[in-house]
């Protein structure tokens, strides 16, 4: 069980890559997770290294760019917020909202309807608007898709969401298995611009996760982030 975690942040990539490749040779960059699993000689994974998404990485722990474009995207119930970036810097950003919730109990329409399978007069017009809520969505994934060069696209959203978003009408414009798509790995209490540009600061900073125990197979990389 991961219980420590450091932030790397001070290292610069190139001397961080370099540690791991002549320290912990073993070592791989999974590019799904765009994470690096820290090798011991002895190949057993010491911990892993959260990178961030602006870094793209090949499998020699080469550095191809530090200025990728990201499309990042968080989804609720009723609301939706997208943003744009390059490198750091977001330079795009829009939101999404309907009306979905049943108001006195709070849930959504959608998991009303997988609990009771039936709807009245006010549990069609949230349907209604649950099915304009993705299409708009996809309106707006595809104009952000067709005018730039996206290198990832990074998703926070429920998994009973997600096949709402493949099933519009309106065409998602990436499939399931896009290699680009990356599971954002933070919580987001809710989609909105504010929440969702806190979690980019997060990622923007590589972090070392690992167990105590592992603590002084680790110092190489330990010691110069505390430098």
């Amino acid at each position: 069980m991961v219980t420590q975690q450091i932030n790397l942040f001070h290292i610069p990539f190139e001397e961080l890559f370099e540690i791991i490749q002549v320290h912990y040779p073993l070592s791989s960059y999974d590019y799904g997770k765009h994470q690096v699993s820290v090798i011991s000689n002895a190949d057993e994974q010491l911990g892993v290294i959260r990178l961030p998404l602006h870094i793209a990485l090949d499998q020699q722990f080469k550095i191809i760019s530090e200025n990728t474009t990201i499309l990042y995207l968080s989804i609720e119930s009723g609301s939706s917020t997208i943003a744009l970036n390059r490198g750091k810097s977001t330079i795009s950003h829009t939101s999404v909202s309907s009306y979905m919730s049943r108001k006195k109990q709070g849930f959504s329409q959608i998991k009303y309807l997988n609990k009771k399978g039936k709807s009245r007069a006010g549990s069609r017009v949230r349907l209604n608007k649950t099915i304009e809520f993705f299409e708009k969505i996809n309106e707006k994934l595809t104009a952000f898709l067709t005018d730039s060069g996206i290198d990832r696209i990074a998703i926070s959203c429920t998994a009973s969401l997600v096949p709402y978003l493949h099933q519009s009408k309106v065409k998602c414009p990436f499939q399931k298995d896009d290699p680009r798509l990356y599971k954002i790995p933070l919580h987001i209490p809710q989609s909105n611009y504010t929440n969702l540009q806190a979690a980019i600061k997060k990622l923007k900073a590589p972090i070392l996760y690992f167990d105590e125990q592992n603590q002084e197979a680790l110092n190489e990389l330990i010691i110069r982030a505390n430098k």
